[in-house]
């Protein structure tokens, strides 16, 4: 049996299996005993329609691959010149389109991370430089709101603490939507801005940083909380320099005992919203400091921190005098930056995730 480049056996057989399975889903689908079983029911056409895209490339590809084998028959056989001349074009041709379809195919068996499609949970806090961070705070702040409004996805503000007039000095919000988290999941890490502050009177470039955490909204289901772990505080809601906005104790503080995690809410004026709130934001990041634990497990580390949640580092540089984002993990820089504050992510994230898939494949193959 010939074997055409871009066409790796293992891929091949991978494929093979994965159409003996849809074949057993569809049997076990027919079955009249399955209306007996609603949740069964439910498991295999989840499944069925999650192996379907890959049965379609699977079907195409063997299919080429079958041609392929007949066409350099042909040209091993064939007495006439003319045929054999076509038969070879026909196996360069061919070779081409397993080559693609192959590529394709591999990124297809890429098992789906179950958490791409919940909503994030997106904390900003300003870093090093001042108030100049925390107005590059807002700036990212903002960034996120356009890429929601661009997306047609939703927001919800759960806690927000101002600085100076236009800063801010930390902010928490829940983005929701078709594939939020898995699209927004790779800004997770340091992001630094350099540029010339509004109070530098010399025109001085400054370099400030603000953190971005993204973490997967996190249900009740992922993870059950001792309520005896917890410790609660109450206290009066403050605004921007301290000054009291609110004359009851609204304003709430949770403590995970266990981990240390503390998580405040007083955006809203009912004690109990806030509590709601700052639950759910603590359930998220015990979440996500699970999904870290077990990321740190792997014997193998992916490339430049991709996908992984490492805010140890920074990611990104956003550089105003050349109109400039350099994202340092993929090495990729674009010149608008304007655009990409104003909510532009696609590019970067469409090459994040490529960078990602790249990686995890290299992982399947060793």
């Amino acid at each position: 049996m010939s074997n055409p480049a871009g066409a790796d056996p293992q891929l091949l057989e991978r494929l093979r299996e994965v159409q003996q399975r849809f074949q057993g889903v569809n049997d076990s689908l027919a079955s009249p005993d399955l209306v007996q079983n609603l949740d069964r029911l439910k498991v295999l056409g989840q499944e069925r329609a999650e192996l379907e895209p890959v049965v379609r490339a699977a079907d195409e590809l063997l299919g080429l691959v079958e041609e392929y084998e007949g066409a350099v028959e042909l040209l091993h056989d064939a007495s006439d010149q003319e045929l054999r001349e076509m038969a070879g074009e026909e196996v360069v041709s061919l070779e081409a389109r397993i080559e693609s379809l192959g590529a394709a195919a591999r990124l297809l068996l890429i098992p789906k991370d179950p958490l791409d499609d919940r909503a994030a949970v997106v904390e900003i806090r300003a870093g090093t430089g001042g108030d100049e961070a925390g107005m590059f705070a807002k700036d990212l702040f903002r960034m996120y709101q356009r890429v929601t409004e661009r997306e047609g996805w939703t927001i919800e503000l759960m806690s927000l603490s101002e600085g100076i007039p236009g800063s801010i000095k930390e902010v928490i919000f829940t983005i929701r939507g078709k594939g939020v988290y898995g699209r927004l999941r790779y800004e997770s890490g340091v992001h630094r801005v350099q540029r010339v502050p509004e109070t530098e009177s010399q025109g001085r470039i400054h370099t400030s940083a603000a953190t971005v955490a993204v973490l997967p909204e996190a249900d009740e289901v992922d993870l059950s909380i001792d309520p005896k772990d917890l410790r609660y505080d109450v206290f009066r809601s403050s605004g921007p320099g301290g000054q009291s906005v609110n004359t009851t104790d609204s304003a709430v503080r949770i403590t995970h005992i266990p981990s240390g995690l503390v998580v405040s809410c007083q955006d809203e004026k009912s004690q109990h919203k806030n509590k709601a709130k700052a639950l759910k934001v603590l359930r998220s990041r015990l979440l996500d400091q699970r999904i870290a634990e077990q990321e740190a497990d792997r014997s193998r580390q992916r490339r430049a921190q991709v996908g992984t949640g490492d805010r140890s580092a920074k990611i990104r540089t956003y550089n105003f005098p050349q109109s400039r984002v350099t994202d340092h993990r993929i090495k990729l820089t674009v010149h608008n930056l304007d655009e990409v504050l104003d909510g532009a992510l696609n590019e970067l994230i469409e090459a994040l995730r490529l960078a990602d898939q790249e990686e995890r494949l290299q992982g399947d193959a060793e």
